[in-house]
Formats: C-alpha cells, structure tokens, sequence
C-alpha cells in the first residue's frame, strides 16, 4: 500500500522538506537578526538623539544639559541594550521549558511591540525616557532570541544538518547588522526627522516572525523529551522531514528521552556543580568569553577612525562601514555551507589563528603609519580581514556549543549561561574599550590578541568534535572525556515518561 501511494506522495514530500527553510527563516527573521539590527541601527541616529535629549531638558528647566551630561545620558541609551540582554537572556531558561522554543520566540514579540511603540512616540512625547526604556526592552526580545533560536533550530535539524541550521542564527545576526547600516543611510531613515522611525522599525521583522512561525512545528525534541507526547513528536518530525522514514531518528529519540527520565531541568548553577558537566561548562565559559574578548566587535568601532585616516571621504565612510558589515555576512554564509564537512574545530582554530595574524599586522600598521602613509591602507585591509577570519568560526560555531554540548535536562541553563556570558562581555569591552584606546594607542590589539591565541590553543587541545555525531554520541564522548578513568559509560535510568519542565 506504501509503495503504491509512494509515487504520488513525491510532490508533497518535496514541500514537506522545505518546511525546515521555512522554519529556520521565521526563526531568524524574529530572532538574532533583530538582534544585529538593533545593535547597528542606533549608530546613524547618534547626534540627533543627543540634540533631541539636551532639548528636552531644556524645554522642561530652562537650561540646557552641560556637554558631559549629553554624554552619558547617551551612553546610558546604549547601554541599556546590553543590560537588557542580560535579563533577556536571565529569562530565557524558565521561558523555553515553560512555554516551549516556538512560543517562547512568539511571546518574545511582546518586548519589540512595546519598544516600537515607545520609540514612534517619543520625540512627539518630548521623552528621551521613553526611547531609553525602549532599548532596554528590544536588549530583552534580543537576550531571549539569542538563547532560544539556536537551541529550537539545533533540536529540529536532523544530525547531518544541525550545525549548518544552527549556524543560521549567525547569518541573521550578520544580516540584521547590514539591515541595520543600509536603512540607517541618511538617504533612507538617517536624516534627522526620521530617526523615531528607524528605531521602530524593528517591528517590522517582529511581525514577519509573528504571521509565519505559528504554522510551523514545535521542537521535536521538546515534545517528545520534555512534554512526553509522542504523536504530537511524530507529526512535528512529520512536517520537518517529510513522509520518509523516520525509524531512525525516532529511536535516536527515545534513547536520549530513556537517558533522561527521573532527571529534572538543570538549574545554571548546578551546571557548575556537576562533575560530569566540567568539560562542558568550561569550553562554553572560555569560548563564550573568547569570542566577545577578541575584539571583532572594537574593530566595528575603530573602523571609522582608520578609514578617515586613509583619506576615505566623510561622506562615503558609512558606505565603507556597510562594506565590513557584508563581510561578515558573506562568511557566516560560507561557514554555513561548510561546517558539516570541515567541521567545528577546524574552523574555530583556523578563525582565530587567521585574526591573530590580521591583528597582528594590524598593529604593525597602525605604529608605522607616521612614517610610511600607505601603511594606513593596510589597516584598512587588515580591518576586512579580520572581520572576515571572526565570521569564519567565532561568530557562528560558538553560538551552537550550547545546543551540541549539553543534553535536554542542561541545554536552557547553559542557554542561560552562555547569554548571560556574552552580555556581561559585550557590556564590558563597550564600556572600556575607550580606556584601552586611550592608554595603548597603537597597541590596543596586543590583548585582544592573547585572547585569539587562547580562543585557539583551547579548541586544539580540549574541545571534542561534534560534526554528524547524535546527542546521545556526543553526551557518551563527553561522559568518557569527563571520566577518563570509567570504562564503562554512564548508566540510564528506566524507561518512564516523567515531565520535566522545572528549571
């Protein structure tokens, strides 16, 4: 009966197999490109929103702010977004087991609409409040998606493909980046009316995710591991995969849900407390770390500076920004395509060694610029570069250790961990990278390049590879790497549907 109804099954099947694409778009579009794009879009609108502030309270006192005041109230606006990440991310946990993956990103939406709605009304409200408020709420939306989009994608790819759709999520963020640069142009919303408007805009791809994920399937994972229900499972990897068959990842299933009765959610501190955890938490702590350590996001800072330098037109400049934007875009596309077959490691070490290399000239460059002019030119290249190696590995394969690293029972506390991470770091090397400018000079990348050379010694000598391995392969090879001297593996608890949605 199969066989015969096979052939006319073949169109549907062929559709059915782009619901994934489908899936990893109406992920991203909500998720981390919201988050490159606000990371980027608050750039153009910097000294209007100053001139917007100092006149606000002028209208309300009579006096105008004094220049230092200017200057914090607007480093207050921006970083508000990184504190609001670090909630974000402080939420995610309770919110992907509550809830589940998709309904959390659906939910998430609540914080850009608010945000949206503060930043149109702000300027006709007389409220620079309003947009500070309206930053921490999109750090929020951005905290949560960061976490739970690649743990939903890396739980509803099959093995041979999770770590080209998990590293999706560093697409959209290079995506949303350029998004970001390109609308804030002052020929499109950059212009000093229209900048409430270019803050709000980041409503428009919240509304794309809303009209799109919800006719998509929930993680099959979460279904069948954390909710214990295994048709609504079997329709999700029905909708994921096709009409093929599914014998096998459904046994792949049922021993991961077998390792995991009679456990309960990992709180984020347990994570530290557990032995059998070790390897785990420490390449995501030193990973996590050496991707916001490494000054890729500094070198997005420095770059104006190098290309005025240079000899590269006022003008022009936030064209040539546009440019260091798409590169990183350009490899996270290239690492997309070809992790599955170079694997992880491979391209974490090669991502950093290339950017201690880049780096390196980089400072060569920038010491010899007084006495041979074209060195300038140089910079400018080795700025390319480096973004160039950073998107390679860093960008995107750090973002997916989480998922691969960690079982069901540990994924959203190390989500948690790993967010919680990265906006401490981000938060920290934006507020000192200004002191490090001043008190190195030319020699401002001499840490930064420690940490790259860290970032590689520790993926050659302790990181495991993860490339076309099951969960279940990667928690056995852990397990071994974490108890070297166990012969045997670990032992499974028996075969119960218990639900485990405690955090």
């Amino acid at each position: 009966m199969e066989d015969e109804l096979e052939p006319s099954l073949r169109p549907r099947t062929q559709i059915q197999g782009r619901i994934l694409l489908l899936t990893i778009c109406a992920a991203g579009i909500g998720g981390t490109f919201q988050f490159g794009y606000n990371l980027s879009v608050i750039n153009a609108p910097t000294s209007y929103i100053q001139a917007f502030t100092n006149e606000t309270w002028q209208a309300r006192t009579g006096e105008p702010l004094p220049d230092h005041l200017v200057l914090l109230m607007w480093s207050l606006i921006v970083s508000l977004y990184p504190l609001g990440g670090l909630f974000g991310a402080l939420l995610a946990g309770p919110l992907a087991i509550t809830l589940g993956r998709k309904k959390s990103l659906l939910v998430n939406n609540i914080f850009v609409v608010s945000a949206a709605i503060l930043f149109g009304f702000s300027r006709k409200a007389g409220s620079f409040e309003m947009i500070m408020l309206g930053r921490l709420l999109v750090g929020v939306n951005a905290g949560v998606s960061m976490n739970i989009q690649p743990m939903y994608l890396g739980e509803s790819a099959p093995k041979e493909l999770r770590g080209a759709v998990a590293m999706s999520s560093a697409i959209f963020t290079a995506l949303g980046i350029v998004m970001g640069q390109v609308v804030g142009l002052r020929e499109l919303l950059g212009g000093p009316q229209a900048w409430p408007l270019l803050l709000a805009s980041s409503l428009v791809p919240g509304a794309l995710q809303l009209a799109s994920l919800p006719l998509l399937p929930e993680s099959p994972r979460y279904l069948l591991i954390d909710c214990g229900d295994t048709e609504a499972c079997l329709a999700a990897l029905r909708q994921l995969r096709g009409s093929g068959d599914l014998a096998g990842e459904l046994e792949e299933l049922e021993e991961e849900r077998a390792a995991c009765q009679g456990c309960r959610a990992r709180r984020p501190w347990e994570l530290f407390q557990h032995r059998a955890l070790r390897r785990q938490v420490t390449s995501l702590v030193v990973l996590g770390s050496a991707m916001e350590l490494c000054g890729n996001d500094s070198v997005y800072a420095y770059a104006s500076s190098v290309f005025r330098k240079a000899g590269v037109p006022e003008a022009k400049i936030q064209y040539a920004i546009i440019g260091t934007g798409s590169c990183e875009l350009l490899t996270a596309v290239v690492s997309c395509v070809v992790i599955e077959r170079v694997g992880r490691r491979v391209l974490l070490i090669g991502g950093y060694s290339l950017m201690t290399c880049w780096g390196s000239i980089f400072t060569v460059a920038l010491c010899l610029q007084s006495s041979f002019p074209w060195t300038l030119y140089l910079a400018m290249a080795c700025i390319f570069a480096f973004i160039l190696s950073f998107g390679i590995g860093p960008a995107g394969v750090t973002g997916i250790l989480a998922t691969e690293l960690f079982d069901q029972m540990a994924r959203p506390a190390a989500c948690m961990v790993c967010g919680a991470l990265m906006w401490i770091m981000l938060f920290l090397v934006g507020l000192g990278f200004p002191f490090i400018m001043e008190a190195l000079s030319h020699y401002l990348y001499v840490p930064f390049l420690g940490v790259c050379v860290c970032g590689a010694i520790y993926t050659g000598l302790f990181l495991p590879e993860t490339k076309g391995k099951t969960f279940q392969e990667i928690s056995e090879e852990l397990h071994r790497l974490n108890f070297p001297r166990r012969a045997q593996g670990p032992t499974w608890r028996s075969l119960e549907v218990i639900q485990s949605t405690e955090l």
